[in-house]
């Protein structure tokens, strides 16, 4: 192998002899360096020297390998310089280490909570469909009901994209204001552009068979009103199999009671609130409605909202006798056990039917409590008769 020359400029060679006897390679790499004190001019020292006669001497490349590295140097005061810059690597090397290992772990930790919410989420969300499918079977109605459904939302998707976008970037809705502490317990607030004097509110509760409920169906509503300056909130509460009927009750109660107490902080006038329920949604106002007169017509029970802060209630295609709509929803691909749990049982219909609750004779102070009822129902609506809207409406014409 050719000798390597490093030429060192300003050198002064010491006045003690640096090396032991010979010029050769071979015992240059035996010399000493206990008089300098800086490790890499004796790095630089070792490579290349002078004589005695100024000529210029050379050793075995220091760097080539590391064994060859660690023979020219020797077992002297160069070993000393060897181990120096070894623990100095080490240390360099274990520095970087601990560093990647750390901010390795932190982003691990952030990264593994992520995992695991989603995770959780994914979890509860496939639960609750396995639990669904339970109740639903592999029957040929509801699939085919499904794919229908599946079929109109297409032919409607640029409509949805366009609601869709003023939903999720107008600055005119609030979404997820939490009025409870349950799951869902959330709603959206759709605020006129107008903030001239208190304006007047409506509560909407949306539909979805109990099952599909979503507080963002009622977004085209409340566009639409609050563009005629009417505040409009959009309650969200538990769906089946998470919930049963009592608790959709209850989640409609807590939002109805945050929108009569705080409404006023978003410039609505609390002494203008009207209720809305839409399919579902409307069953579940009524009994909601209901509920609450029997819980102000007794004696001593504490409310946190009235049913004089209503000044009327709304219903759009609504269903309030569930006796006539066991079979009915059965044929249609509803099946009676799902329905029946959804309600709590066979035992529990009449609770949750709100015309035949206002015909019983100890309901009598309460219905007088209700606020003034208007319902609308479509001729051609197939998934709830129209005769719904008739009869109860005959009844609160009766009773009230």
């Amino acid at each position: 192998m050719p000798s390597q020359i490093l030429p060192i400029t300003n050198f002064q060679p010491p006045k003690k002899p640096l090396f032991s006897s010979s010029s050769s390679s071979s015992s240059a790499s035996t010399m000493l360096l206990k008089d300098i004190d800086d490790p890499l001019t004796s790095l630089l020292i070792s490579s290349s020297f002078k004589d005695n006669n100024n000529a210029i001497m050379s050793v075995k490349p220091l760097l080539s390998k590391a064994s060859s590295f660690n023979n020219s140097i020797g077992s002297g005061g160069g070993g000393g310089v060897s181990c120096f810059y070894q623990k100095r690597r080490r240390r360099a090397a274990s520095d970087d280490s601990l560093s990647c290992v750390s901010n390795g772990s932190s982003e691990r930790s952030s990264f593994g909570r992520d995992v695991r919410h989603v995770a959780s989420e994914t979890f509860l969300v496939t639960r609750l469909a396995l639990k669904m499918l339970t109740y639903l079977g592999v029957g040929y109605k509801w699939i085919t009901q499904f794919l229908a459904l599946g079929c109109y939302a297409l032919l409607l998707l640029p409509g949805f994209i366009q609601v869709g976008y003023q939903y999720f970037f107008s600055s005119q809705i609030h979404r997820s204001i939490v009025y409870g502490d349950k799951p869902r317990n959330r709603l959206d607030l759709f605020l006129p552009k107008n903030s001239d004097g208190p304006k007047p509110v409506v509560a909407f509760i949306t539909g979805g068979a109990w099952i599909i409920g979503y507080k963002a169906w009622g977004s085209l509503l409340g566009q639409q009103l609050s563009e005629r300056d009417i505040i409009v909130a959009c309650i969200d509460y538990r769906n089946f199999p998470q919930a049963t009927i009592s608790d959709m009750i209850d989640d409609a109660s807590q939002g109805i009671s945050f929108i009569c107490n705080n409404i006023a902080e978003y410039g609505g006038d609390p002494n203008r609130i009207y209720l809305m329920g839409q399919s579902a949604g409307a069953h579940i106002a009524a009994c909601t409605m209901v509920e609450q007169a029997i819980k102000e017509a007794g004696e001593g029970e504490s409310t946190s909202w009235s049913l004089s802060q209503i000044k009327a209630y709304f219903g759009l295609s609504g269903g309030y006798n569930l006796f006539n709509l066991v079979d009915h929803f059965h044929s249609r691909g509803l099946y009676r056990s799902l329905f029946l749990s959804i309600m709590e049982g066979e035992e529990s219909l009449r609770r949750f039917s709100p015309e035949v609750m206002v015909q019983d004779p100890n309901f009598g102070n309460a219905v007088s409590l209700l606020p003034p009822i208007v319902l609308f129902h479509g001729t051609g609506d197939y998934s709830i008769p129209s005769d719904q809207r008739c009869a109860w409406q005959y009844v609160l014409l009766r009773y009230t």
